[in-house]
């Protein structure tokens, strides 16, 4: 399109303790390929490192910049308040520490005039920056990792159930109300099952790619997947039949690894066949998955295979039902246009 026919966009972005990679990811926004225009609205949630410091830096830098008070720290809070500050009608979500490659925005807007789609998105490519990192990201665009999750392995173009962050037309989003506030996670999932509801298409195209960068440590990755694990769970629950068993695997892999440990320990030594099988398995996986990354980060890989395995596991299997019910009662039905 000529650029005076582009529509305008507005980049919406949540953000808590975001000081190491807020400045790159505004400036992978700010630099898009993109005729059209633009703004950016940062969503500050209450962080304890510089990430409000740098946030006015960027505002005072470039008039494009603004930023809205996202006091509770959440999520999908922090989502509806910059939706609500801004003004385009096309509304893209990126990530604290998400970097958009360079024809993102350019490509998303064609996507939804091309399909008709009411989102598009595409793949989260992680990218570390060490040696840990660099292993997170292998186990996380690896099939071991993650199973047949397009949006991290790839795949072809196609409508989808969810996609990684997603490029909205506003219309939509108003339609819906926005995010579930009551989803800390998985809130993607379930505005977009609304969408879906409602006969909105979601679109998924490998065209569009995100950087992304890894959890810095074991800690924060175990935490991160535990999160993963534990709100899946209350997605199955909120919406029976959208589990599989891709989903299934890790708290059945944790369920038998812990029931072979006991069985070893107590009554034969053949019940470690089940863990030491499942230690073989994700070092074999790791070796494909490492190709072309330097020896410590290929010998982290299986740390992060298993960090993420277990704890998504054990995250879904300690999932309280009470939660379950809180976000089932908050449940919006689909609007449908008018």
């Amino acid at each position: 399109m000529p650029p005076h026919q582009l529509p305008a966009v507005s980049v919406i972005m949540p953000v808590l303790n975001e000081e190491r990679h807020l400045r790159n990811a505004v400036r992978h926004i700010l630099e898009q390929e993109y005729d059209g225009e633009m703004e950016v609205v940062i969503a500050l949630g209450p962080s304890t490192d510089r990430t409000d410091e740098i946030a006015a830096e960027l505002v005072a830098e470039d008039p494009r910049v603004h930023t809205v008070p996202n006091p509770t720290g959440r999520t999908p809070a922090a989502l509806n308040a910059a939706i609500k500050a801004s003004r385009h009608p096309v509304v893209v979500r990126v990530d604290g520490h998400g970097m958009l490659s360079p024809d993102y925005i350019a490509t998303a807007v064609r996507l939804l005039e091309e399909t008709g789609a009411q989102n598009v998105g595409g793949l989260m490519h992680a990218e570390g920056e060490n040696d840990w990192e660099k292993a997170v990201a292998a186990a996380m665009t690896s099939k071991i990792g993650v199973g047949n999750a397009a949006f991290h392995t790839g795949g072809e173009a196609a409508p989808a159930e969810t996609v990684y962050l997603g490029v909205f037309r506003r219309e939509a989003l108003e339609q819906q109300g926005g995010y579930n506030e009551e989803f800390i996670r998985a809130q993607d999932w379930e505005l977009n099952f609304r969408i879906r509801e409602a006969g909105g298409l979601i679109w998924f195209s490998p065209e569009l790619k995100v950087s992304y960068r890894p959890r810095p440590s074991v800690r924060a990755l175990a935490k991160q997947y535990k999160d993963y694990g534990r709100w899946r769970h209350v997605v199955a629950r909120f919406h029976q039949g959208s589990i599989n068993l891709r989903y299934l695997a890790p708290p059945t892999a944790v369920v038998a690894i812990a029931a072979g440990i006991v069985v070893g320990a107590a009554v034969t030594p053949w019940g470690f066949v089940i863990p030491g099988g499942y230690l073989a398995a994700i070092v074999a996986g790791s070796l494909p998955a490492g190709k072309g990354l330097p020896v410590k980060a290929r010998l982290r890989i299986p740390v992060a295979l298993a960090t993420m395995h277990m704890s998504w596991g054990w995250g879904f299997l300690t999932s309280p039902r009470s939660l379950a019910k809180k976000v089932i009662a908050s449940r919006r039905p689909a609007v449908m246009a008018r």
